[in-house]
């Protein structure tokens, strides 16, 4: 046998254990939530991203997410969580997205309001700086305020609390694939890494969910 021909046969032989080692590894690029989490997209496959606004790591993997949400498959459905911890600046953020989901204005405001605390030094928490930026964009700010002390409004931010809890979150930001893993950066070692383990973790999940059908 020539060298050429033993080299062939052993990369097919190490092909398969290859393709293994590239796999996603429970533990190391993501974890298994025992018990596993109920989901809210029932017949989907729930993509969930926890966040916060004045995260720096949010805002580096969110253009990433604007261009891999779209190209998610049919049976799996992405929506966002602003993680709440014991913390007024991550509730009161929180308490702002769930404001902008109830005026209709996430799609509009939400990478905006972004680029403004990153690019632009904006802090949500100071009150009037915020309600200009909120004019500068169009949103009337009595609205706003009804809207964010709704019952509605305050609920979801108390749910979001929970949830971070319940998911045993230790920082921002998390995905977490149909109510059984959760992936943070520090695991999948880059932001691409992170919403690769996502597309794996997905067919994991759908896999599962066959089997029980």
């Amino acid at each position: 046998m020539d060298g050429r021909r033993r080299s062939l046969l052993a990369a097919l032989a190490l092909a398969p254990l290859a393709a293994r080692a590239q796999q996603p590894a429970s533990g190391t690029d993501y974890s298994v939530l025992r018990p596993e989490m109920p989901v809210e997209t029932q017949g989907k496959i729930e993509i969930i991203e926890f966040f916060w606004y004045g995260c720096p790591s949010c805002y580096r993997l969110e253009p990433l997410l604007e261009a891999w949400v779209p190209k998610l498959p049919p049976d799996a459905q992405f929506r966002r969580i602003p993680a709440v911890f014991d913390d007024p600046r991550w509730q009161r953020d929180a308490l702002i997205y769930y404001t902008f989901e109830a005026l209709g204005v996430t799609a509009k405001l939400h990478r905006p309001l972004f680029d403004a605390i990153h690019r632009s030094r904006l802090r949500t928490e100071d009150k009037p700086a915020l309600a200009e930026w909120l004019q500068r964009n169009d949103v009337d700010l009595k609205r706003f305020d009804e809207a964010s002390a709704s019952f509605g409004v305050q609920s979801r931010v108390r749910r979001a609390a929970q949830l971070s809890a319940s998911y045993r979150l230790e920082g921002v930001p998390t995905l977490a694939v149909h109510g059984r893993y959760t992936i943070k950066v520090e695991q999948a070692k880059s932001y691409e890494g992170m919403l690769a383990t996502a597309d794996h973790l997905i067919g994991l999940a759908r896999k599962t969910l066959a089997a029980t059908k």
